[in-house]
C-alpha cells in the first residue's frame, strides 16, 4: 500500500470522530427504535480505529521504497540495447 491510502484512511477516522462526537455530546433528541447517543458512541470508537489503521498504513507506507536500475549497451550489430530493473523492497 502506499501513503496515500494510509492518509485517505485516516481522514476518514477524523469525519467519523467528529460525526460520532456531535451524536453523542450535541444532539438532545430522542427516537423511537434507534438511540442517537449510542450511534455517536459507535461512530466515535469506528473512527478511532480507522484513524488508527490509516496511521498504521500511512507509517509503513513511508518504509516502502522501489529502485530502478537502467542500463543502456551497445549490441554487436552497432545497435542499442537497454535493461531496466525494477526492485521493490516491499515485495
Amino acid at each position: 500500500m502506499y501513503k496515500g491510502t494510509g492518509t485517505g484512511l485516516m481522514g476518514l477516522g477524523i469525519v467519523l470522530v467528529v460525526i460520532g462526537a456531535i451524536l453523542d455530546y450535541a444532539v438532545t433528541a430522542t427516537t423511537s427504535g434507534v438511540d442517537i447517543n449510542t450511534v455517536g458512541v459507535i461512530l466515535l470508537a469506528v473512527g478511532i480505529g480507522t484513524f488508527l489503521v490509516g496511521a498504521i498504513v500511512f507509517g509503513v507506507g513511508s518504509f516502502r521504497q522501489t529502485t530502478v536500475r537502467e542500463n543502456v549497451r551497445m549490441t554487436p550489430d552497432g545497435g542499442h540495447e537497454r535493461v531496466l530493473q525494477q526492485h521493490d523492497n516491499m515485495a
